[in-house]
């Protein structure tokens, strides 16, 4: 065996919508970075998401100046106008399931990657954690794996102690329950009501039997894998982070916000000098981001914008917008608002942007004169920009973890899985801003808007950006986020296949 197949291979395959793809592409680029190169990186997509990479965040061009990388990506057997994603996921999630693992199995067992990294054998899979197959495979071929979890550790806490609350006659609950506190959840006892548990641990939910079925397998795969990588800092989780490595045998990587690690360890290339950072860095979106409303935002004052995004996979009724228009209007306060194609079931022609003729007009005329629409934005940069004093949010990890990074309180809209759990921790752990779960109502919009951007903007913003500094201190100067990289790429350099 020469001295090239030394070196660390590790194949990246993440569930293959915005969320996913963008951190896990954020993580490829800095296990690139810190380990100087010395690991190849084969990122696995499926052509769907690949094609909308490279046409909308110029990929292959930028993740070109890293000549240890390469995408490889599969078709995903689904038709070109499916929605992959809101009410159609886990279509999406089985399809994808049928045509990876087989692809997966013949990649490890004769390492190969038909790329231009076929010279260097797999010798690490890093995938996500919703892709149980995934240590089987690895233990099939002799390949560890890692998992990386892109949701909030507390969601994952509490999937790992669903046994519990099942045993416990916690879950499945009826509604009139959604109010008792959970007392069965070590580490993070009477934090959470049962309503703040994921959606398919509620008695109505169709999903609930698969779902749950599924989870369960969880922790018996996690227990097989090699480590855990999750998109948070120490400083942020850190009683719950105590309590899991007291209690458990996982070997967790906390490496985040991975966004603004990723924009650190480039600053500090560029401040080498030695050699131009291989790539700018960038959102990764795979959706036309509209810049415009950024000419929009710059001209009102600072902190008098209210953000509004329920991301890449939420979908809501026609009537659910008019109701949320009508509180941002009757707030008073200015709203940029994301709504995405398809994202409104019940709104004719919703694709192609003809949204205006099917809103009342007196409503229209309110939202024309305080509101901006787009179809998709870039979210960084809003959030950092200093006319945004608010963010109404789906309660997403990547969305949260953002907006606690750029210092914006929040109103929490959560729709399902892990957002229910993330927006009780933004209301009563971390308390920077309010939880509007289960409801979707113009008056309590319009409170909550007025409390989080005047009477209580102060309260929130304090705590915000004492977490927004914690967050930098993380990935800065040999913070817990670096130290921890560090140790995940000298984790990755050890399954180097012996001469």
């Amino acid at each position: 065996m020469d001295q090239q197949s030394q070196k660390a291979h590790i194949l990246i395959f993440p569930l293959p919508i915005q969320g996913p793809v963008n951190s896990m592409l954020k993580l490829a680029e800095l296990i690139l970075i810190a380990s100087q190169g010395q690991i190849q990186v084969t990122f696995l997509t499926t052509i769907h998401t690949h094609t909308r990479l490279n046409l909308h965040a110029k990929a292959a061009t930028r993740f070109s100046g890293y000549p240890s990388f390469s995408f490889v990506t599969f078709p995903d057997g689904l038709p070109e106008d499916h929605p992959r994603g809101g009410d159609k996921f886990m279509e999406m999630l089985n399809a994808v399931e049928g045509v990876s693992q087989p692809l997966l199995r013949d990649m490890m067992l004769n390492n190969n990657s038909s790329h231009k990294n076929d010279d260097y054998p797999i010798t690490c899979l890093i995938s996500d954690g919703l892709f149980h197959f995934a240590v089987d495979l690895g233990k099939e071929n002799g390949i560890p794996v890692i998992y990386f979890e892109t949701m909030s550790l507390s969601c994952l806490w509490v999937y790992l102690c669903l046994p519990k609350f099942i045993e416990a006659g916690e879950v499945p609950f009826q509604e009139n329950e959604g109010m008792e506190a959970i007392l069965t959840l070590p580490g993070i006892r009477g934090l959470l009501r049962r309503c703040d548990l994921p959606d398919f641990c509620r008695a109505n939910n169709s999903s609930s039997e698969t779902m749950i079925q599924r989870i369960i397998e969880l922790e018996k795969q996690y227990n097989r894998a090699s480590a855990l990588i999750f998109n948070t800092f120490e400083d942020l989780e850190a009683p719950l982070l105590s309590y899991i490595r007291a209690h458990h045998p996982y070997n967790m990587y906390v490496i985040g916000p991975l966004h603004l690690h990723l924009k650190e360890k480039l600053l500090e290339l560029e401040a080498t000098k030695a050699t131009p950072p291989p790539s700018t860095y960038c959102s990764n979106s795979i959706w036309r981001e509209d810049n415009s409303c950024i000419e929009w935002l710059n001209r009102h004052p600072r902190r008098s914008v209210i953000y509004c995004s329920f991301g890449s996979q939420v979908t809501l009724s026609k009537e659910q917008l008019i109701e949320f228009w009508h509180g941002l209007v009757n707030s008073g306060f200015r709203f940029l608002w994301v709504k995405r194609p398809r994202s409104v079931i019940g709104m004719e022609d919703d694709v192609h942007n003809k949204w205006h003729e099917q809103i009342p007009d007196k409503l229209l005329k309110g939202v024309m004169k305080n509101g901006y629409v787009v179809t998709w934005a870039p979210q960084e940069e809003i959030l950092n920009h200093p006319s945004i004093g608010g963010f109404f949010t789906h309660s997403g990890w990547n969305s949260t973890i953002e907006s606690l990074v750029a210092g914006v309180p929040m109103i929490c809209w959560p729709h399902y899985v892990d957002q229910l759990v993330i927006s009780r921790y933004v209301s009563h752990f971390w308390k920077v801003g309010l939880d509007m779960k289960d409801s979707c109502d113009r008056v309590i919009l319009e409170n909550m808007v007025r409390d989080v951007m005047c009477k209580r903007k102060d309260e929130f913003l304090q705590n915000a950006n004492a977490l927004a500094n914690l967050a930098k201190q993380s990935v800065e100067n040999r913070g817990s986020s670096c130290r921890s990289l560090d140790m995940l790429v000298d984790e990755i350099m050890s399954f180097r296949l012996p001469v």
